[in-house]
């Protein structure tokens, strides 16, 4: 039985067919047709997708806003995050240092900017208590971090009971400190053996992480009382499965790429079934909910059929498809020709009891750009008006009020988990934060139930491929 979204998709992918080779031709030659062109395309973009007003992006006039006209619950949630690969240092077993440890040919790039290596990274783990006392300084009152799954069971099954106790140690700290913490069970790392195994491309290997999950839950359940499942579900799939940036670094394997996030998907509601049996037999009061990153794409050229059905295919691929799954408890990824999956779990509609959500920016998308342009930064855009921040987007304030209005229809509490900006000068940093939390204001003013904001990060840290070169602290 095919959804009314489906056959939408199927009939903008016969659309996009017809205009493919029209719209090529209009790429190379940079021709630009009359208004009664735009007219006619604008018209059959609207039909064949019913509205794509929500693609163009809105700009306020920054000049002429007060940023601290703002207003937040007494009860309002304020922290940091981090995740272990990225601050703890000495993650020898996982993913990540095997990726960061190989050595590519001198004519191709290294899988990490300038071959660096996590190393110590931030010597987090050496550092707990001086960390929580530059917590305490930022005056906020929680702290984001995750677990690392290769410490914690190095070889599958055995679990080390120090690297447990270290977790136990600094929660206990962060109490005594009046900082509530919150749990990350999936931050993009996990052990070799389980990559090994296949990962989450497996059905069948869900049951080490759901395992892991409950163990962990069962061992810090009663002093932790937020707990976030996956982090980021289809950044690290589309990173690791589409462009191959990620490991295991596979490139253009979209049929996978549908299934790690459907498996993922799945082990987010069994975890979270999972701990709510285990809070009703100890009645503990938990919260538990999944991480969800959202970019809104919008069509480079407002003319260009093609460049819309592509803004439609990587929100439907990335965001809608995924909200959609909590909304109805049906998930389809289907990209033209090259993968279908889907899966139905009733259970989703009520496995939140929030919703996380990290936000960064907006990206512009052309499809003669990402098909031709050989620099895989630089094929998602931004437009020359924007202000950029150091990696490659820029800052848009505007687009976490739209994120939090588009999330607020889940009808459950949403809590801004990441929100940051990379910044080596410091020179953007307070603009950026005054205006995102402007509009973080303005949206729960609107009726966005949004009860907790966590700025990324705490500290500058080992950003993925990116090295040592991006200062988000």
């Amino acid at each position: 039985k095919m959804s009314f979204d489906l056959i939408i998709h199927i009939l903008s992918t016969i659309l996009f067919m017809i205009w493919l080779s029209v719209a090529i031709v209009l790429e190379i030659v940079k021709y630009s047709l009359s208004g009664f062109w735009a007219l006619i395309s604008w018209i059959l973009t609207s039909i064949m997708t019913l509205n794509f007003s929500h693609f163009k992006p809105v700009f306020w006039k920054w000049s002429r806003i007060d940023c601290d006209d703002l207003k937040f619950p007494s009860n309002f949630i304020w922290g940091v995050s981090t995740s272990s690969h990225q601050v703890e240092g000495n993650c020898d077993n996982n993913n990540w240092f095997r990726w960061e440890n190989i050595e590519r040919p001198p004519d191709q790039d290294p899988t990490i900017k300038d071959n660096q290596k996590s190393g110590l990274a931030c010597d987090h783990w050496n550092r707990i208590e001086e960390d929580t006392e530059l917590i305490k300084q930022l005056g906020v009152d929680s702290y984001r971090f995750s677990l690392e799954w290769s410490k914690i069971e190095p070889e599958k099954g055995k679990y080390d009971s120090e690297a447990i106790l270290h977790y136990h140690k600094e929660i206990d700290h962060l109490l005594a400190n009046q900082i509530q913490p919150m749990i990350t069970l999936f931050h993009f790392s996990y052990p070799i053996w389980f990559e090994d195994l296949g990962a989450f491309e497996k059905i069948e290997n869900s049951e080490h992480f759901i395992r892991f999950s409950k163990n962990m839950f069962e061992e810090y359940g009663e002093k932790v009382k937020l707990w976030c499942t996956v982090n980021e579900p289809e950044v690290f799939v589309s990173n690791a499965y589409v462009t191959g940036l990620f490991p295991p670094g596979k490139l253009g394997k979209m049929h996978l790429a549908g299934t790690v996030i459907k498996n993922l998907l799945h082990c987010h509601v069994e975890i979270y079934q999972t701990f709510k049996i285990i809070s009703e037999e100890k009645k503990l009061d938990v919260k538990v909910g999944i991480v969800k990153d959202l970019f809104q794409f919008h069509p480079y050229k407002w003319h260009n059929l093609f460049d819309y059905f592509l803004a439609w295919e990587c929100d439907h691929l990335f965001n809608a498809q995924i909200i959609k799954f909590f909304k109805t408890g049906k998930f389809h990824f289907w990209v033209p020709f090259a993968a279908y999956v889907s899966m139905e779990d009733k259970r989703a509609k009520s496995s939140n009891d929030f919703i996380g959500l990290n936000y960064y920016s907006h990206y512009y998308v052309n499809m003669f750009n990402l098909l031709t342009n050989q620099i895989m930064e630089e094929k998602l855009l931004a437009k020359p008006r924007e202000i950029m921040t150091d990696m490659p987007h820029p800052s848009y304030p505007e687009g976490i009020y739209y994120a939090l209005m588009t999330l607020s229809k889940l009808k459950i509490p949403i809590i801004v988990t990441e929100n940051g900006i990379s910044d080596k000068y410091d020179d953007r940093r307070k603009m950026y934060i005054r205006r995102y939390i402007y509009a973080m204001s303005k949206a729960i003013k609107d009726g966005a139930n949004v009860v907790g904001y966590y700025y990324w990060s705490l500290m500058d840290n080992f950003e993925w491929i990116e090295g040592d070169h991006q200062c988000f602290g």
